[in-house]
């Protein structure tokens, strides 16, 4: 089970939305399908889905898929507790793991694949889009830094590994601003959806 993961985060509570995003509705379907849909039409190997909050539900979700879950106990402590988890569920000989969050339906996989090939031509070992000289998802991270993640601080979080190992980053254009959306109200999410439909 090893090659390329891709870790989808789904544990959060939505305190903004006040309503689970990962069940809200995007082209007939929930948030999450649509991004596990993305995700499995992509280069992507293996999926892992980080659940915690609303769990019962989503699992109903994620079930359907081919894919494997596993839960936080720690999901009130924020985006890093997840990120943690995920890695830990990972089988030993992963090659790298490409994080998504649970409510980023716009991702597709031309710039999920982009983002693979860029890792396996530059020999770096974090991978970040870009659109518009803004970093996105996913990132990438190689197995080699499964070690440091477990060390990052939470308040800091994941986008600190790619400043502590400045020198094995490296940022790919991508012409997707999907990279950079997500949904954090509900009113945000009306807006954003009213403007894609």
């Amino acid at each position: 089970m090893g090659g390329l993961w891709g870790l989808i985060l789904a544990a959060g509570e939505s305190k903004r939305m006040r309503f689970p995003k990962m069940l809200l509705t995007f082209n007939g379907r929930t948030m999450i399908e649509n991004v596990i849909g993305n995700v499995t039409r992509s280069d992507v190997d293996n999926i892992m889905v980080v659940l915690g909050a609303d769990r019962d539900t989503l699992i109903e979700l994620v079930g359907k898929s081919p894919v494997k879950y596993c839960y936080n106990d720690n999901y009130k402590e924020g985006m890093l507790s997840s990120v943690k988890c995920g890695f830990r569920n990972l089988p030993s000989d992963f090659e790298a793991v490409l994080v998504f969050q649970g409510d980023q339906p716009l991702i597709f996989p031309k710039a999920i694949n982009t983002v693979i090939e860029a890792y396996r031509y530059s020999g770096k070992g974090i991978v970040i889009p870009v659109y518009k000289n803004k970093r996105g998802h996913p990132l990438l991270i190689d197995r080699k830094y499964r070690n440091e993640i477990e060390k990052l601080d939470a308040h800091e979080g994941l986008r600190s590994l790619a400043y502590q190992f400045s020198d094995d980053v490296l940022e790919v254009e991508t012409d997707d601003s999907g990279i950079l959306r997500d949904f954090d109200t509900y009113d945000d999410y009306k807006k954003k959806i009213n403007q894609i439909q």
